[in-house]
């Protein structure tokens, strides 16, 4: 673990990371916000909003801190702790998740351009795969580079953007919210849509090395649910001044950008969302890619270079694009991501909330791993 980490890495970054991990083609298109907080009405919507955050925060508290005690900086190292000979079955859900969530991006990137310039959707996705392999390649340094201004331009924009759209239509959003609505479905919603995202927490996994104490690990875990959800639950508020509509629009945020007729803002805005796409994409090849290294340092005793983990991203991206290109973005947000909330809730969330949080209270003897099993360098 590093000594000279400053509290924007230990404290901040990995939540900023969380969120390149979860906001993705449909939250950043407001698509997934459309998916499982709009049928909920405004008041619910909000309500299943903060128990998704709720959740983040507690599973990442958890996650951050379970992997500093045992020094698990992939996912690789994190599950041989916590599912022990199990582990594979993470391996193969992490996979399902990888090929379903790269193909969501190419899907929503397809739209962006198709919506922006008119030109076929595969153009788009292949521009942002093409983008994810070339940051995947660089390893830890340009990862977390791109984490952070990303981060800022993305924080600007949407700040920028809900400060325009509830100055000419925030009366309609605020009439909306406070308009006596059914509530039905907001726990579900709200546990479904943080099930599914809730990976996000081993994907960024190698800034715990950050962490100087069990202390950062918390601090971290709690702050990252804010981070992450906040973009949304603005974006969200400002959907509802076009309440109920706007849940059966593919591209909720091009939707929105059209009724503002600000050309150049809504060009901003579409390059903000690309960029979230990359910054998301980057974060979950180069889980894979650092799963992998670790593993390879262990056994041929030298780092993997640029050219393994380009043609590592490469494999993923290419099966990615042929599922984006046939199955399109509300159908596969629509169809894939429940059955990914199930998934991870069995071989991720309960296993933490049982296992894990039993091995840190029984301390350092539970904690102990075969150095086998853990393998890599851990600097």
């Amino acid at each position: 673990m590093t000594t000279t980490s400053t509290r924007f890495q230990r404290w901040v970054l990995p939540g900023l990371a969380f969120k390149a991990a979860v906001i993705g083609g449909g939250y950043a298109t407001g698509r997934e916000l459309a998916e499982y907080f709009i049928p909920s009405g405004p008041q619910g919507g909000m309500l299943a909003i903060l128990v998704a955050m709720a959740c983040w925060s507690l599973v990442c508290a958890l996650t951050f801190v379970l992997a500093h005690a045992t020094r698990s900086v992939d996912y690789r190292s994190f599950f041989a702790v916590l599912l022990g000979r199990f582990a594979f079955v993470f391996e193969l859900a992490y996979l399902v998740f990888m090929v379903l969530i790269l193909a969501v991006f190419g899907a929503a990137a397809g739209e962006i351009f198709a919506a922006m310039l008119g030109w076929p959707k595969l153009v788009g996705t292949l521009l942002l795969m093409a983008g994810i392999g070339a940051f995947a390649a660089y390893g830890n340094d340009l990862v977390e580079a791109l984490f952070k201004w990303v981060s800022v331009f993305l924080y600007g924009i949407y700040a920028v953007f809900v400060l325009v759209v509830l100055a000419g239509f925030g009366d309609q959003a605020l009439a909306t919210l406070s308009a006596p609505q059914p509530t039905t479905g907001w726990l579900q919603g709200g546990l479904t849509y943080a099930g599914y995202n809730i990976v996000g927490a081993v994907i960024v996994l190698p800034l715990v090395r950050h962490f100087l104490g069990r202390r950062d690990a918390v601090i971290a875990g709690v702050l990252s649910g804010p981070l992450a959800m906040l973009p949304g639950l603005l974006f969200f508020l400002c959907m509802l001044a076009w309440y109920p509509q706007i849940g059966a629009q593919a591209l909720p945020s091009d939707f929105m950008l059209r009724q503002l007729d600000m050309p150049v803002f809504h060009v901003l805005f579409q390059l903000m969302i690309f960029s979230a796409l990359l910054e998301s994409g980057t974060a979950v090849v180069h889980a894979a890619n650092e799963r992998i290294a670790h593993a390879w340092r262990s056994r041929r005793g030298a780092g993997m270079g640029k050219r393994v983990r380009l043609a590592i991203a490469s494999v993923l991206l290419v099966g990615s694009i042929f599922i984006a290109d046939r199955v399109g973005l509300v159908a596969l947000i629509a169809q894939g991501y429940r059955g990914l909330a199930y998934l991870f809730l069995a071989v991720y969330v309960l296993p933490l909330l049982t296992v894990g949080v039993w091995r840190l209270w029984r301390g350092p003897a539970a904690l102990a791993v075969p150095a086998p099993t853990l393998s890599g360098d851990r600097g």
